[in-house]
């Protein structure tokens, strides 16, 4: 019985090596997109205060809906 437990055990790790590197993929994407939001929202907060403009930029809406 060992035997077969430990040749199905060892058919389950390229699965889950496939399954870690996949998490690890993801979760390197959320991380650079969160930075990158950060580093974005710094930017704006840093042009507008440059502006003297001290509200967000209503002139230039991010979503318009055109017919």
């Amino acid at each position: 019985m060992s035997e077969g437990f430990w040749f199905e055990a060892g058919a389950l790790v390229p699965s889950i090596g496939v399954g870690l590197l996949f998490w690890f993929v993801i979760r390197s994407i959320l991380r650079a997109d969160r930075a990158e939001r950060e580093a974005d929202e710094q930017a704006e907060k840093e042009y507008l205060a440059r502006r003297g403009d001290h509200e967000k930029r209503d002139e230039f809406p991010e979503h318009t809906i055109t017919d």
